[in-house]
């Protein structure tokens, strides 16, 4: 079983920036073992399988090195560059069927955008909880850390330093004992880390995503989760504009950009438009077994 892939690097202008996944088109037949042990291979975040859709343009599944997840922000921007390195698709609007549902995406040039769905605004985690996960003290967290969804859910939790951020360490432990307290396993829900700062002059939010295994143990930028902390921060009044420039990866020599704009009035969000670009960095072919 053979197919075609793309290795795209997203959220990013150049190679070897954002965060990668690699892309198989028409992938989205073969069966869920095959595709965890292929993103096991690739030892990215995640990867996507396309395929036909009946109600939109193309469907698309997204897998974790352990499971098939309905939405993921990088791999979108990333699957839409595919299509268009490979002339599937031009500028213009475009229609993915996800496991969230339909996923509206707009190609302008080399911009990117899709709009996630409304938030669902999810448990509000104990602070000491959260600030475990990361060896935090609790004083170093502002406000109520609670768990927010626009497609796949994070625990939003805001930081009140930069170097806070930076000292970020995960506890195996820790993690154990939130995700108990969340009744989630380890791949789901974990806390999305951001200041109100960006990493560069360019920005105006910095963010970490810290993982356990089979995941890498970081995600150098994390789409799904900047929609969620996104409607998290407006629905709060923690910025002052429903448009800013979030920043991630940078502390992994792998810095990403994304242009954000939360739809919506702050107690009425219908929607987050995250955009970003993305650039081919490999193209072949992968041999697929049958079975795993």
């Amino acid at each position: 079983m053979d197919f075609d892939f793309d290795w795209v690097d997203a959220f990013t202008d150049q190679v070897f920036g954002g965060n990668g996944c690699a892309v198989v088109h028409g992938g989205a037949v073969l069966p869920d073992a095959i595709c965890t042990a292929y993103v096991r291979e690739t030892s990215l975040v995640e990867c996507t399988f396309t395929g036909p859709s009946e109600i939109a343009d193309f469907k698309v599944k997204y897998y974790l090195a352990s499971r098939e997840i309905p939405f993921a922000g990088h791999p979108t921007i990333a699957t839409v560059a595919a299509l268009r390195h490979r002339g599937l698709i031009g500028e213009g609007p475009l229609r993915l069927e996800t496991g969230a549902g339909i996923v509206e995406i707009e190609v302008r040039g080399a911009q990117i955008a899709m709009t996630q769905i409304a938030p669902v605004f999810g448990v509000e985690v104990p602070v000491d909880l959260v600030a475990d996960v990361g060896g935090l003290e609790p004083a170093d967290i502002i406000g109520q850390p609670q768990v927010v969804s626009t497609g796949l859910p994070f625990c939003i939790t805001v930081l009140r330093s930069r170097r806070a951020l930076e000292r970020l360490k995960l506890d195996p432990r820790a993690l154990a004992d939130y995700n108990t307290h969340l009744g989630q396993d380890s791949d789901m829900m974990e806390p999305f880390w951001v200041t109100l700062d960006g990493a560069t002059s360019a920005g105006d939010t910095y963010a970490r995503l810290l993982l356990a295994p089979p995941s890498p143990a970081e995600d150098p930028f994390t789409g799904s989760a900047t929609g969620a902390m996104a409607a998290y921060l407006w629905a709060r009044g923690l910025i002052d504009s429903p448009r800013f420039v979030a920043e991630q990866g940078h502390l992994m020599g792998r810095p990403g950009r994304a242009e954000v704009e939360v739809l919506g009035p702050r107690d009425a969000i219908s929607g987050v438009r995250v955009a970003g670009q993305g650039r081919v960095v490999m193209s072949g072919q992968v041999f697929m077994p049958e079975t795993a």
